[in-house]
């Protein structure tokens, strides 16, 4: 599924509109893996999954490494843009955490590829001229008929 936005509001939306799926499908526990460079709008897209839920004040969990938000649904939103190994990884309790009813939204999941669940949900963000704002956003899941 590929998704053109103009503006980080748009972004949101589409990051809404994900959640809003998986919540219809009955799926309570998922794993999200954000690829895309520095200032793609990673985070803007964790902020309007998390508004479905009634979550606000998201913010990039940069020197955190991991925010857990609660509203009708747990969000533990990851930035593993410092992991450097497994050890890191699993200092932080990534393990519990992927495990636990809720959704892992993990911006910078390139640096932990190995350690994805195999029901991740891929979603790449990518700059889209000519709107300087644009974005051309992918999801890619392995449920079977699943749509946002």
């Amino acid at each position: 599924m590929v998704y053109l936005t103009k503006s980080a509001e748009e972004t949101e939306i589409i990051g809404k509109r994900l959640a809003a799926s998986l919540e219809a499908e009955g799926i309570k526990r998922a794993a999200i893996a954000m690829r895309g460079e520095l200032g793609v709008g990673k985070t803007a897209f964790t902020r309007g999954f998390a508004s479905h839920f009634g979550i606000s004040g998201v913010k990039s969990p940069t020197y955190t490494i991991v925010n857990e938000y609660r509203g009708r649904a747990r969000l533990f939103h990851f930035d593993m843009y410092r992991i450097t190994d497994e050890n890191d990884l699993y200092s932080i309790g990534y393990d519990e955490y992927i495990e636990a009813e809720g959704y892992s939204v993990i911006e910078w999941s390139e640096n932990i590829d190995s350690a994805l669940p195999d029901d991740t949900l891929f979603v790449t963000i990518k700059r889209c001229e000519p709107f300087p704002d644009g974005r051309e956003i992918t999801i890619e899941a392995k449920y079977e008929d699943f749509s946002i």
